[in-house]
C-alpha cells in the first residue's frame, strides 16, 4: 500500500464518513488472563467513545511506510486450509459475528504476543463503498465500483494513570486523584486484506509497529504467518556494511560522498512518485559503479549482498540514506553539512597532513557569534 491509499482509509474514521459495522475487544491482564470481552455495533456506541476509538484506529494506520507500516505478503502455505490467511479470511467473512472464531483469534494472540503488562485487543469490521475516481484523481461519490470489506486489529497497552492531585468542583477542594486504567495508543496492529490499488488484496496485509526496531516478530509469525523485512535500522546497518566491505580499508572520501549525492539525487527525482523508492541488489551495484567504485572491488558484490541482506531483499532508500544532514566525523571533530551541499566539504593534503577543507561564504558563526575571517576567499581548515 502507498501513503495515499492509507490516508484514504484514515479519512473513514470520522462521524461523517464512518462505515464501521462492528467492534470487538478483549482485555488481557499481565498473567494472560481474559478479564473481559465485548462486541458492539460500532455506531451504537456513545459519541464520546466513538471519537476515542477513531483515534486508536487512525494511529494503527500512521507512520512511515517501510518503517512503522510494513507491506507483507502471505506465503502460499498460509492460504491453505488451516493457514493464517485462510483463518483471517473466515474471520472477515463472519463479519465478527462468530463467537468461536473470535475466541480462537483472541487465544492465538494471547498465546504468542510477548508483552509485559495489561493490554486490549481491538478488532473492527468495515465495508467501505469505494468511490470511483476521474482520470485526474477526483473522487466521484456516486460512482462506486467496489466494496472493500476488511478487518483492522490493534493491540493497545492498558496502564494506570499517573498519581497526582485533582480538583473537586463540588467541594471546591483538592484531593488525591483516583488512578484509572487507561487505554493507550496501540503498540502493534494490522489491516487485512491490504487496500492495494484501492481494492482488496487478499494475498497481502499492512502491518503496524510503534517500535520500528522491535516489531513483535512473534506476532507476525504466529498470527499473520508472514515474513518481516529487515527493520529500518538493520537496513541502514546492512547498507553501510556492504559499502565498507566492498570498498575495503582504502575507502576514499570522494567515493562515499558521491554515494550520498547519488542517493540524494534519486530521492529528489522520485519525490512526486507515490510508491516508496527501493534498491535491489542490481540497483545497489549500479549505484556504487556510478559513484566511482572500481570494477575489481565489485567482483564479489553479489555474494556480499546475498550474505548481508538476502538474495531477493530490496532496501528502502529512505531507510539507508540520511536526507537530513551530511556528516563527517573524526574522534575529535564532527562536521554537519546541508545534505544538498556536500560539495562544500573536501579533502586536501596540507603540510603533509590530510585535512578536511570547508568552503565558506561571508557569514560565519562560532557558538552563535558572527565572526569575520581575515581572508574571505580562504577555506576554514
Amino acid at each position: 500500500m502507498i501513503k495515499q491509499e492509507i490516508n484514504e482509509l484514515k479519512r473513514l474514521y470520522t462521524p461523517s464518513n464512518c462505515s464501521i459495522t462492528r467492534i470487538c475487544g478483549c482485555y488481557v491482564d499481565g498473567e494472560k488472563n481474559k478479564k473481559t470481552e465485548f462486541k458492539e455495533a460500532f455506531l451504537s456506541l456513545p459519541e464520546e467513545e466513538i471519537f476515542k476509538y477513531f483515534e486508536l484506529l487512525r494511529k494503527t494506520l500512521s507512520g512511515s511506510v517501510g518503517k512503522n507500516l510494513l507491506n507483507l505478503e502471505f506465503p502460499l502455505s498460509s492460504e491453505e486450509n488451516g493457514g493464517s490467511q485462510e483463518f483471517l479470511l473466515r474471520l472477515k467473512d463472519s463479519k465478527l459475528k462468530d463467537d468461536d472464531l473470535l475466541a480462537e483469534f483472541y487465544d492465538k494472540i494471547i498465546g504468542s504476543y510477548e508483552y509485559v503488562g495489561n493490554y486490549l485487543i481491538l478488532l473492527i469490521h468495515d465495508a467501505y463503498d469505494v468511490p470511483g475516481k476521474t482520470t485526474d484523481g477526483l473522487a466521484m461519490e456516486d460512482a462506486s465500483d467496489t466494496v472493500y470489506e476488511y478487518l483492522l486489529c490493534c493491540i493497545c497497552p492498558v496502564n494506570l494513570s499517573k498519581p497526582g492531585l485533582s480538583y473537586n468542583s463540588e467541594t471546591n477542594e483538592f484531593h488525591n486523584r483516583v488512578r484509572d486504567w487507561i487505554v493507550e495508543l496501540p503498540e502493534t496492529g494490522f489491516l487485512f486484506p491490504a487496500f492495494n490499488d484501492r481494492c482488496a488484496d487478499l494475498h497481502s496485509t499492512l502491518y503496524y509497529t510503534k517500535n520500528t526496531e522491535e516489531p513483535h516478530a512473534e506476532f507476525v509469525d504466529n498470527i499473520l504467518g508472514a515474513v518481516l523485512p529487515l527493520t529500518a535500522g538493520n537496513q541502514k546497518e546492512t547498507f553501510h556494511s556492504l559499502i565498507e566491505e566492498t570498498l575495503g580499508d582504502d575507502a576514499e572520501y570522494e567515493v562515499v560522498k558521491n554515494i550520498h549525492e547519488q542517493l540524494t539525487e534519486m530521492i529528489e527525482e522520485h519525490k512526486e512518485i507515490p510508491e516508496p523508492l527501493t534498491l535491489d541488489k542490481r540497483q545497489v551495484k549500479n549505484l556504487l559503479e556510478k559513484s566511482g567504485v572500481e570494477e575489481e572491488k565489485l567482483a564479489d558484490f553479489e555474494k556480499l549482498y546475498d550474505a548481508a541482506a538476502g538474495e531477493h531483499t530490496a532496501l528502502l532508500v529512505d531507510n539507508v540514506a540520511n536526507t537530513r544532514t551530511f556528516e563527517v566525523k573524526t574522534p575529535d571533530v564532527v562536521v554537519k553539512v546541508n545534505p544538498e551541499r556536500a560539495d562544500l566539504v573536501n579533502t586536501m593534503t596540507l603540510d603533509g597532513k590530510r585535512c578536511l577543507v570547508i568552503e565558506i561564504n561571508d557569514h560565519v558563526e562560532v557558538n552563535g557569534i558572527s565572526v569575520r575571517t581575515s581572508d574571505k576567499k580562504s577555506p576554514i581548515q
